[in-house]
């Protein structure tokens, strides 16, 4: 979701953490209130922060859009503080989602063991993210998107609604955080500030794989998510993203494009 709205539209989205966060307070309340599965609420979590994302795309961003940089990221900033600082008015104590197959798991080797919750949410997160590249590669509003990403005034030109094109994307994208949220509420508590220990990852994945490009990043996510896995044997406490960083680092030192080539507005600029 967010190397979709940094690769089109080059926004920095640095809310996109608190909406993984909303997305978490989603699958928590109606599995609380209604009792419904948080894999089930996961679509009402994407659903709700769609139209979050077009509302902010539209009433907000659009206003800035032709700004400089810091326009976005000074905005996107006072968005992540407002949300945040809402919900821990509301809910200021941790709260954890817990179902009954939470401590369920699948044993390898008499070593080796799988959480079920970790595994369902890695497949999903693989299923969704290639419905997200297929959706864009073959799909009509997909290759308009991929248009605007290429040359925005070339798609008015054509007759491509930019303006609408951005509202869309930045929507798909939100919607992406929410789903993110809804999958991993069974193993991470719903907090106000849950969303921060994701943004920076996020920032870190799409700088590796490639800004803009879909398929980099991908595989920057897996490079990153086995690293910091591999990180917690070798490492005491929370130090496990030092690797991460250090990772980051040297891809800035020695490859700063990336793994792969710049893609949609990356590419253009």
């Amino acid at each position: 979701g967010l190397t979709l709205i940094f690769g089109v539209m080059g926004t920095a989205n640095f809310a996109h953490g608190t909406f993984l966060m909303a997305g978490i307070y989603v699958a928590y309340w109606l599995f609380k209130l209604m009792g419904i599965d948080p894999y089930i609420g996961m679509f009402a979590a994407m659903a709700l922060m769609f139209v979050f994302g077009w509302y902010v795309q539209k009433y907000l961003l659009s206003k800035i859009m032709d700004g400089p940089h810091y326009y976005t990221f000074l905005l996107t900033i006072g968005i992540m503080i407002f949300m945040e600082n809402t919900v821990l008015f509301l809910w200021p104590d941790y709260r954890q989602l817990q179902v009954s197959y939470s401590t369920a798991g699948i044993s390898i080797t008499s070593g080796l063991r799988i959480e079920v919750v970790r595994l369902v949410a890695f497949l999903i997160a693989i299923a969704l993210s290639l419905s997200l590249y297929y959706f864009i590669k073959l799909t009509e509003i997909g290759k308009t998107i991929r248009a605007t990403s290429q040359n925005p005034m070339a798609a008015r030109v054509v007759g491509i609604n930019v303006p609408k094109i951005y509202c869309i994307t930045f929507a798909i994208g939100s919607a992406c955080a929410g789903a993110a949220g809804a999958v991993i509420s069974p193993f991470y508590p719903a907090a106000f500030n849950i969303g921060d220990i994701f943004l920076l990852v996020a920032f870190v994945v799409v700088c590796l794989g490639g800004m803009g490009n879909f398929i980099g990043v991908l595989i920057g996510g897996l490079i990153i998510g086995l690293a910091e896995s591999v990180g917690t044997l070798i490492l005491p406490g929370g130090q496990k993203q030092l690797i991460t960083y250090g990772l980051f680092i040297a891809i800035l030192f020695f490859r700063p494009q990336g793994l792969l080539r710049f893609g949609g507005y990356w590419q253009a600029q």
